[in-house]
């Protein structure tokens, strides 16, 4: 179950977004009394309450407790207790307050915990103490500053024999919220807006129910996700989980921020999350190798790994990135798989150097397309080079390089800067073609200018979708929803091509 934290500052506010959510299907809502700017009517407040079933939380946070109560600590505590007095099902009480407030009537009593500082050492020394306070949910909201912070959390939940509501807070604590479910919580909490957080990393109720499933997950259910840091900007959670749900298997795709330091911990605790794959970004596509036992004869060459798979005691490491990228150049010029490609001795002109441009040029050269790179630093374009017999030249030259194909692996036209293209376009030409790997948006000003000049042209969210075809089928063992993935990817950067 989902508890939705409604923070309102006027009472007709909060009660319309709460009945808006309990025509949504929300199951609880916590109604958070410190952030109303006017004296709180509690009996108003569940006199007129939906007559949906949805149970509620009354809670008012002191602001050391991360809370917006201004009063004094005695108005507050009276409120709690006439809550308790006006039937309400749950109230929250810090744990320093609990023995003061006693139980009363049906009400029950959830003892919480909050630092967002940290995710204490002692934790289940901790959830013990809060237990000798006569609590019916035990809650304990931390802050995370290390993905093995949310392992700590989702086991102290799983092993308490009292339900525990846990989460780490912040971007890195997000998986405790998703994977609760699975720990045996009873309920995880929401925020009813995603631009309207109250407190750091929560998500939406819609973001919980639509791209999580966040009701469907259980103790089975199998575990894969986006190792990167940043990751919110990722939309592979998005496209997985809507795969998952139409091919009727039990799993869940979660965004796992995982900075460089913490990479070997987090993979002795990949097992005990539930983790059977992993899709592998910046900055980890090269570190990952060391946890391997097996890889794909392409990572050799690429050096590089963008998913992993998890079989019994063994790490397998792949890369779909070159698979994809030969996909849409092939599917473009109007063969796929043939023998010899269609790209052999075309001259294609890769632009940057980084780590999506590494994977592409493994597959020109594989399939013996004449490569010439261009970035921004020299020094990464001749190595790159270097690596597989091609050319690298300055960047200045790239609007001059004679070329058949031009692969655009920079950022450059990325979302916000929409009206940047990395080359002129005067130098695209007709029957070019013209592959930009960037998503979103999808028609970057690359795209839009190669098309004017009859140019064929090629999207990054064609390599997306068909990266992510070959993910799941290593993932899950089949195909991947045919077109569905593609569907979906386009909603999440929706008609503007924002939030990539």
């Amino acid at each position: 179950m989902i508890c939705v934290a409604i923070g309102r500052s006027r009472h007709k506010h909060m009660m319309a977004e709460h009945r808006h959510l309990a025509e949504q299907g929300a199951g609880m809502v916590e109604l958070r009394l410190d952030y109303v700017a006017s004296r709180v009517n509690i009996r108003r407040l569940l006199a007129e309450a939906p007559k949906q079933d949805c149970q509620v939380i009354i809670t008012c946070r002191r602001q050391e407790d991360g809370g917006k109560w201004s009063g004094t600590e005695e108005a507050r505590v009276l409120l709690l207790r006439e809550a308790i007095a006006e039937g309400v099902d749950y109230v929250d009480l810090e744990e320093d307050i609990a023995n003061s407030i006693p139980r009363f009537g049906k009400t029950k009593r959830i003892i919480s915990y909050h630092n967002f500082r940290k995710t204490p050492e002692n934790l289940r020394e901790l959830h013990e103490e809060m237990a000798q306070h006569d609590p019916d949910i035990i809650k304990l909201a931390t802050m995370a500053n290390d993905p093995h912070d949310n392992l700590r959390m989702l086991e102290t939940m799983q092993e308490s024999e009292i339900p525990t509501v846990g989460m780490c807070m912040g971007d890195i604590g997000t998986p405790s919220r998703i994977l609760s479910a699975k720990f045996g919580s009873p309920f995880t909490y929401a925020t009813f807006h995603h631009e309207r957080t109250l407190a750091p990393g929560q998500l939406s109720f819609k973001q919980m129910n639509e791209v999580y499933r966040f009701g469907s997950i259980g103790p089975d259910t199998a575990v894969y996700g986006v190792i990167a840091d940043p990751v919110g900007h990722s939309l592979s959670p998005h496209v997985h989980n809507a795969a998952f749900e139409a091919a009727g298997i039990d799993a869940v795709y979660v965004p796992f921020r995982v900075p460089s330091d913490t990479l070997d911990q987090f993979i002795k605790d990949a097992p005990r999350l539930g983790i059977r794959g992993l899709s592998v970004t910046i900055p980890h596509k090269e570190a990952i190798a060391r946890h391997l036992s097996k890889v794909d004869p392409a990572v050799k060459s690429i050096a590089a790994v963008n998913t992993v798979v998890f079989e019994g005691s063994e790490l397998i490491g792949y890369n779909t990135d070159f698979n994809s990228a030969m996909y849409c150049l092939e599917n473009a010029l109007g063969t796929v798989a043939a023998n010899p490609s269609p790209v052999k001795n075309k001259r294609v002109l890769v632009l940057g150097a980084g780590g999506v441009a590494r994977p592409i040029v493994y597959g020109l050269r594989s399939r013996g397309a004449l490569v010439t790179i261009a970035s921004r630093t020299k020094g990464r374009s001749e190595k790159l080079a270097k690596s597989f017999d091609c050319k690298a030249i300055d960047w200045e030259s790239r609007n001059r390089a004679l070329c058949d194909v031009v692969v655009n692996c920079t950022p450059v036209g990325m979302h916000p800067n929409v009206d940047e293209s990395p080359l002129s376009k005067n130098s695209l030409k007709p029957s070019m073609l013209v592959f930009d790997t960037v998503y979103n948006p999808e028609s970057t000003l690359l795209i839009k200018e190669a098309r004017e000049r009859n140019c064929h042209v090629a999207t990054g969210v064609d390599m997306f979708e068909k990266q992510a075809e070959l993910q799941f089928k290593l993932f899950a063992k089949q195909d991947a929803p045919t077109g569905l993935m593609r569907e979906v990817l386009k909603k999440a950067i929706g008609p503007l091509g924002g939030g990539r």
